[in-house]
């Protein structure tokens, strides 16, 4: 009997006769049965049939991404012993860590007796029967310029670095260099993201030789707990992030929106390389003293004149007492030098909140002539010229931005796109707003 087929017999036998047979294995027999992956497998994680030439896992957070392809990597150098598989992560640490060292890594994936030699310094797995794979940062595109293999997993192509067009260089590079073997092949897996290069992977989608394999978190509700599943459905539910992070949805622009997610994807960074020459809070209070959502964002500028958006401290359906003191609290805690509140709603209300709130900077009370959307694009302006970037990752207030159209009206989450207005009026008093620092003349 085939391995498959064995396989197939196993899985499909009744529980209880599946629980005896395992039962009368020996030790070593049911050690050796817990790296037989097809027994384990959902079937959307295992290699697809046909002469494909590209594999795509796009899926939510959760769903085994991971360990279909340290399995699939496996499963190549088993096969193949002239395999040479490059292994690209976003940086040289998240390839180590999750493709070799993870739970979920090739080492954690085969029997210890069998399992490859991983020599860090030289970013090398080498198998037995001489199958090798290599370790690569999508960060250094230059890397994979030269270097050839005949197979090549990619993990959080969505993550890759998109910052002078690198996650597209390092995605070209590696291609020109799969030139090895008579059937060169890539699995990519990744939660969506509206970045390019997976668009561009996905352009290619209905060529003959791609696959598409999509799936959500909840498709791996097996081996995850209740308790993470039931906490994921109540705070995203259908939200834009939960559809991406979980469904594995690939959000689509909205046609006109002053902000969409490839323009914002481009001017993230993981921090702030530069001194922040100012620091301000930007506010905009909730309507009634239970309104839905107080928008609180910090924001900084450095010498350089470059706007950072810095932290999203917004609360939902609090008191003016909770929203005032978390306005309080993000001044203290980076510092800044005013805090900037829209005064529409309230009027000198919000600035008597404020100071009960113990809010010691100055405050600056601004009043809104224009509409939200009226107001935005000029900071909208801003991040097309690239002076702001996104310190971190902010989903809600990302998704308020795009859905912030031009003409005037809103279409994201939400009644109102509280955070961005914060957001806005923040930047605009960094960025348009002249500001004369104090200086010393001698006569």
């Amino acid at each position: 009997m085939a391995p498959d087929d064995k396989a197939r017999w196993l899985v499909g036998m009744p529980v209880d006769e599946r629980e005896s047979f395992l039962a009368g294995l020996s030790p070593a027999e049911r050690s050796a049965l817990r790296y037989f992956w097809r027994i384990w497998a959902r079937p959307d994680q295992l290699t697809p049939a046909g002469n494909w030439r590209l594999w795509l896992i796009l899926a939510g957070r959760g769903f085994g991404k991971s360990r279909a392809g340290s399995e699939w990597v496996r499963e190549v150098a088993r096969s193949d012993p002239t395999a040479r598989v490059a292994l690209v992560g976003a940086s040289l640490p998240e390839a180590r860590a999750v493709m070799v060292e993870g739970e979920s890594g090739i080492l954690a994936c085969c029997p210890p007796g069998s399992a490859p030699r991983f020599e860090a310094s030289l970013r090398r797995i080498t198998w037995n029967n001489g199958a090798q794979a290599f370790l690569y940062s999508a960060a250094e595109p230059e890397s994979l310029r030269g270097p050839q293999h005949s197979h090549a997993w990619c993990d959080e192509i969505a993550k890759w670095d998109n910052a002078s067009e690198r996650a597209v260089r390092a995605w070209d590079n590696l291609q020109m260099g799969l030139r090895l073997g008579e059937r060169p092949r890539v699995l990519a897996t990744t939660t969506p993201r509206a970045v390019p290069l997976l668009r561009q992977v996905l352009a290619s989608e209905h060529e003959g030789d791609v696959v598409v394999t999509r799936g959500s978190t909840y498709a791996n509700a097996l081996n995850l707990p209740e308790s993470f599943l039931t906490t994921m459905r109540k705070q995203f539910g259908d939200t834009a992030l939960g559809r991406q992070e979980l469904n594995g949805e690939l959000l689509e622009e909205a046609e006109g929106a002053l902000w969409t997610r490839v323009l914002i994807e481009k001017l993230r960074q993981p921090f702030a390389a530069e001194p922040m020459a100012r620091v301000v809070v930007g506010v905009d209070p909730p309507a009634s003293a239970r309104g839905d959502e107080c928008g609180i964002i910090v924001a900084g500028v450095t010498e350089t004149g470059t706007g950072m958006v810095l932290a999203d401290a917004s609360v939902a359906k609090a008191t003016p007492e909770r929203w005032a003191q978390a306005v309080a609290s993000s001044a203290l805690a980076w510092k800044a030098d005013r805090v900037v509140a829209e005064a529409n709603q309230g009027g000198k209300m919000v600035e008597s909140v404020l100071r009960a709130a113990d809010c010691q900077m100055p405050i600056k009370l601004v009043h809104a002539s224009r509409g939200k959307t009226a107001r935005a694009e000029p900071i909208a302006a801003l991040y097309e010229t690239g002076r702001v970037r996104h310190v971190g990752q902010f989903p809600k207030l990302e998704d308020q931005l795009c859905g912030l159209m031009a003409g005037g009206t809103y279409e994201g989450p939400g009644r109102s796109p509280d955070r961005a207005d914060a957001m806005v009026w923040a930047l605009s008093e960094l960025m348009l707003t002249s500001f004369a620092r104090p200086r010393v003349t001698t006569l």
